[in-house]
């Protein structure tokens, strides 16, 4: 029985930088899936700016890059914007700067190149990439599994290398591509991922660059999900996110909607943000929903080791996701998978549930809420325009995502029969009846992940306490700014009371305010009125009513 390590997102704060982690996982694989030659060359399209995507056993999808003159495998991974390559690079120039990049499956760590680059029929020159030269750290042979390097499909802003660098020599390739072939409408690139062992599949993989897989146009007509955007102070955490429908963002296996809250605390109401990962194999989704996909099965048992549920192989799960009004259901071999080797606790075969509860991949900034790996990605044709996020390119429109649905459920179930009971039909069978909602099982809940929702609670409302907290100080100026000023009143006041004095009485209002002189009618007193005429002639020394001669 192999190990399955979950892949989580490494969140960080502010300025740290972000990387999207990749699964350490051992799938059980053959010389013909294994990414040996010749199925680990990924074989050139017939068109130029087309290329087609190597499968290793539904857990790594890969293509061909030139580097320096080299063909190099690289893996495709929507959920990261760096370029990093093993062993050594022809015509590579060092830029003098090292940079470690931390994946689970190791630490992708060296000095930052630049050398000639190009993909899908697009040239760039001194094309900045991390040269990985020791491996060591990595807990899985990743040339055993078809690939020598990574190239991140994401958002110039979440690169590490163009951080490192600053301004233009350190944009990602994608990016580079863009700026050099400005457009308004043509900035986006198609992914479409192939399913191994399927019988009734005739999807091979295909990656583009401004152009679409022939014969399947149709995806341009399908819905222009808006890609959510993170706050602008963590933007080198965006990635390519959209909404779910209200209510009927996810259906579960009974048919009916699946509820849950958003961690996200500017989604609307009944909605959740899902992140399109190709770097992720098995998606990862809140731990109420992955319970609901898989508690009711008759005989599923949660796996503390493989942190993960377990089911029996027989078990048909249906799964629907819905996105802008359209169903994009989840191919049957999609939702439970046989390629791992595990096993019940009874030592009997099991397969694996491959949407896992999100844990290491918990997004303590509350970004977003799941995150739609590989095992979903094979349903849909998927195309996203990077629009504006393009650094230096000349497209002011907004990004956006469209996908076209891949899975018919008719036939996926006919796949299902066949691969997994040997024709039988036995869907309907009691065996495989889904419990009632009431005995639905539901997996533990570490104490680590109670601590994370406790600190994104608090991180995911940084905006809010922020402000919350500019008002107080304010709110703090303004109180000391008024007794400074009422203490400074208090003092003149006091002051002129000292002298003598009284300030006006500003409470008096009309033309006969009350006299503030020291004769004034308070305090005049009255002289006492002269008794006779003769104290007057007295004075004046004659008679003031005597007649003249």
């Amino acid at each position: 029985m192999h190990s399955i390590l979950l892949r989580g997102l490494v969140c960080s704060l502010c300025l740290l930088p972000v990387f999207a982690l990749k699964i350490p996982f051992s799938a059980r694989t053959s010389p013909q899936t294994r990414g040996l030659p010749p199925a680990r060359a990924a074989r050139q399209s017939s068109s130029s700016h087309v290329l087609s995507v190597g499968n290793t056993q539904n857990s790594f999808y890969y293509t061909n890059i030139t580097l320096g003159s080299q063909t190099i495998s690289v893996m495709l991974d929507t959920g990261s914007s760096d370029l990093w390559v093993t062993g050594s690079v022809l015509n590579a120039q060092d830029t003098g700067k090292s940079l470690t990049l931390s994946y689970a499956v190791g630490n992708a760590a060296g000095d930052v190149y630049t050398a000639p680059f190009s993909m899908a029929g697009y040239s760039v020159e001194n094309q900045a990439f991390l040269l990985v030269t020791n491996t060591s750290t990595f807990s899985t042979n990743i040339h055993s599994e078809g690939y020598d390097g990574l190239i991140g499909l994401g958002p110039n802003s979440g690169s590490a290398i163009y951080k490192k660098l600053g301004g233009d020599t350190g944009d990602n390739a994608i990016n580079r591509i863009f700026e050099q072939n400005p457009s308004s409408t043509d900035d986006y690139i198609t992914l479409m991922l192939s399913r191994l062992n399927d019988p009734g599949s005739n999807i091979t993989g295909h990656f583009t660059i401004s152009e679409l897989v022939p014969g399947y146009e149709n995806v341009t007509s399908m819905p222009q999900l808006a890609v959510e955007m993170v706050y602008e102070v963590t933007d080198q955490d965006q990635h390519w996110q959209a909404l779910t429908d209200k209510n009927v963002g996810v259906i579960g296996p009974d048919g009916q909607p699946i509820s849950v809250s958003s961690i996200v605390p500017k989604a609307p109401s009944g909605q959740l943000v899902a992140v399109l990962d190709s770097g992720f194999t098995l998606p990862q989704v809140p731990r109420s929903m992955s319970d609901a996909i898989y508690g009711r099965v008759q005989g599923a048992e949660w796996s503390t080791f493989q942190q993960a549920w377990l089911v029996p192989c027989g078990q048909l799960i249906n799964l629907t996701f819905t996105f802008g009004g359209i169903s994009y259901p989840v191919h049957p071999l999609d939702v439970s998978s046989s390629d791992f080797g595990v096993t019940f606790s009874n030592g009997n075969p099991a397969c694996l549930g491959t949407f896992q509860p999100i844990s290491s991949a918990f997004s303590l900034l509350g970004e977003y809420d799941m995150i739609l790996g590989m095992a979903f990605l094979r349903n849909a044709y998927t195309l996203i325009n990077y629009g504006n996020l393009v650094e230096g390119g000349s497209n002011s429109n907004k990004p956006y995502i469209q996908m076209l649905p891949l899975t018919n459920q008719v036939t996926a179930i006919n796949d299902f029969i066949q691969t997994r009971t040997n024709g039988q039909n036995l869907i309907n069978s009691p065996q495989y009846t889904l419990l009632p909602s009431s005995q639905e099982q539901h997996s533990p809940e570490t104490a680590e992940e109670k601590k994370q929702q406790y600190e994104e609670e608090v991180l995911s409302r940084w905006p809010y306490i922020l402000v919350g907290c500019l008002a107080f100080v304010f709110m703090l100026i303004g109180c000391c700014v008024w007794r400074c000023c009422k203490r400074r009143r208090m003092k003149k006041l006091a002051a002129r009371q000292k002298q003598g004095t009284n300030p006006p009485d500003t409470n008096r209002s009309g033309p006969y305010s009350q006299l503030h002189d020291s004769q004034s009618t308070a305090t005049l007193v009255m002289q006492p009125m002269r008794a006779s005429t003769l104290e007057f002639k007295e004075e004046y020394g004659k008679d003031a009513f005597s007649r003249s001669p």
